[in-house]
């Protein structure tokens, strides 16, 4: 979770992502964020991201994209 928090702060640094839980809603990662996010994090832990995956709530909260990149890691 440690280097998924690290991609986070690359992309938006003024966002407390241990407990932002409206990280969507509130407008913290707009389209290109995502776009951007979505690419880092295929390369970093070696998962591809559906596109039907691409909802807010698997990007709300780092939390909720832990849980879909360990999720997908486990579906392999």
């Amino acid at each position: 979770m440690e280097k998924l928090i690290e991609i986070l702060e690359e992309i938006n640094d003024g966002v407390d992502y241990e407990t932002c839980t409206t990280l969507i809603d509130d407008h913290h990662l707009d389209s290109l964020a995502i776009i951007s996010l979505v690419a880092e994090i295929e390369d970093e832990f070696d998962v591809q991201i559906p596109t039907v995956e691409i909802v807010p709530a698997n990007f709300n909260s780092a939390k909720a994209l832990w849980n879909l990149i360990v999720r997908l890691q486990e579906e392999g």
